[in-house]
């Protein structure tokens, strides 16, 4: 088999894998460890490649950064078992349904604020779901409206920080979570203002699609009411401060920050007297669940890149969109419609740990700012929610719907919201300062791997910051290309040798 064939063949069967239907994280690990054997026992691979694998996991699980996935898993699983969603939805309901829309326009602001503190879109989805959707069928609201904004601000969990997918696309890019955090703000809010703006489309040339509440339904006026949005609002504020406000002011890392929003969310909860031993218990069950499913799926995704890069995957996509016509542009084009198609067959996670490793080195030898791409990609990917027929966030809302719902209802009610975030991704591409404007450059001076700390301490040989070695030794001879990633060192080497 000629050298050139193996890396489409491997990206290939890998598709083929996928769509029999079988685990992402072994369909991953599978194809590369067969496609490595292969490419050793016809002499194309050598066998030290996959002798970098064990470095390469350890590296994984030393890395700091992938901490911020349970903790912010953690923190939206005890919020949404605490109450906070249905004192929040109840609230703001009562705040704007004089308005015909009303409800509409609170599920779009409950949606925001959920995601921009538990960042679960599950949670989010569910929970609207069980409390405002009979709340809406109750009032007239067109089931195609009422079910899309539900199942589309559920989604907002994905775009606005603290996102789980942003952590592993910057994991995933080399890029700074912080950076990518405040990159998705804007386009975030942004995103949730046209759905709110939607709604008051709807509202006025449907006006029956969307009534106001009646008068007898809205049972808070004045200031009691007032009273009941303050005391409502000020602990999730709190808390997204607390989480987002220390990350973009610097104080925290994101891992920290996540931390504090983790240890946040027990007190929020110990506060409303709904921690309990059950719900811990569940949150934490959820919580290592989760975090499992990522890193299986990035230690498959790490076997499958060596290999791939082994056999000069890399060079093959890189030349594969790098001819494309009109450019950077073109580029953009291309891949934003491959990850919207993909979108209706695979999750976030699996595009995140699939495809991204591939696109990156392009974006950057073609000088595009892999913080604007990440934040791109995210808003891309957000579609994937809400595509039919695979759609997550639909099948939420299809678990807690009631039976006259049609699941048709619920599949046309999400189309308009597609439109609207593809709508968003080519905001994003025209105008990028909505994105870059406010990004505070992080350092990219990483001082040793998550590999590299183990080893410090450890204390195995290799560590940086090690003891200097005697002038004129061993140690003084070696060159500065000894300390690269053998990972790298390997694909260096068989470059060479070819």
């Amino acid at each position: 088999m000629p050298h050139e064939l193996m890396a489409p063949l491997m990206f290939g069967g890998l598709v083929v894998i996928l769509l029999l239907g079988y685990p992402v994280a072994f369909s991953l690990s599978a194809t590369g460890l067969l496609f490595g054997f292969i490419g050793i026992e016809m002499g194309l691979l050598q066998p030290a490649l996959l002798q970098a694998l064990p470095e390469r996991v350890l590296g994984i699980m030393a890395n700091s950064t992938l901490l911020a996935i349970p903790f912010f898993t953690f923190m939206g699983l005890i919020l949404e078992r605490s109450g906070m969603a249905e004192e929040l939805l109840d609230t703001i309901g009562q705040l704007f349904g004089a308005i015909r829309g009303g409800i509409a326009y609170a599920v779009v602001f409950v949606g925001a604020l959920l995601a921009a503190t538990t960042g679960v879109v599950a949670a989010s989805v569910i929970a609207m779901g069980l409390i405002s959707l009979p709340v809406m069928m109750r009032y007239g609201y067109s089931k195609r409206l009422a079910t899309g904004v539900i199942a589309a601000s559920g989604t907002l969990a994905q775009i606005i920080p603290p996102s789980l997918v942003l952590i592993i696309l910057a994991d995933q890019m080399g890029a700074s979570v912080g950076d990518l955090y405040e990159g998705a703000l804007i386009p975030g809010l942004t995103l949730a203002g046209f759905y709110a703006l939607y709604v008051l489309f709807m509202s006025i040339v449907k006006p029956e699609s969307a009534p106001a509440m009646p008068p007898e339904a809205r049972t808070l006026k004045g200031g009691a009411l007032a009273w009941r949005v303050a005391t409502c609002l000020v602990p999730p504020v709190v808390l997204i401060f607390l989480v987002l406000g220390t990350i973009f002011l610097g104080v925290a890392t994101p891992t920290e920050g996540g931390a504090m929003g983790a240890s946040g969310a027990i007190l929020l909860a110990l506060m409303k007297r709904k921690l309990d031993w059950t719900l811990m218990r569940q949150a934490v069950e959820s919580t290592g669940t989760m975090t499992s499913f990522v890193i299986f799926i990035l230690i498959g995704s790490t076997v499958f890149s060596l290999v791939f890069r082994g056999v000069d995957g890399d060079l093959w996509v890189e030349r594969l969109l790098s001819d494309l016509p009109g450019g950077a542009l073109g580029f953009l084009i291309v891949v934003n419609v491959m990850i919207f198609l993909l979108a209706f067959f695979l999750d976030y996670f699996e595009i995140a740990f699939i495809m991204v490793p591939l696109l990156a080195p392009v974006a950057q030898k073609l000088g595009i700012d892999l913080v604007w791409f990440g934040v791109l990609l995210a808003v891309n990917m957000q579609t994937s929610f809400l595509h039919p027929p695979f759609g997550f966030a639909l099948f939420y809302l299809r678990s807690v719907a009631s039976k006259d719902i049609k699941t048709t209802d619920i599949y046309w009610g999400a189309v308009p919201f597609v439109c609207i975030q593809v709508l968003m991704v080519a905001i994003v591409i025209a105008f990028p300062g909505i994105v870059t404007s406010n990004v505070t450059k992080a350092s990219t001076e990483v001082k040793g791997s998550g590999a590299d700390e183990l080893r410090r301490q450890l204390q195995l040989p290799g560590a940086p910051d090690a003891a200097p070695a005697e002038p004129g030794g061993a140690d003084a001879q070696k060159k500065e290309g000894d300390n690269e990633d053998p990972a790298a060192a390997i694909d260096r080497m068989l470059k060479q040798q070819k």
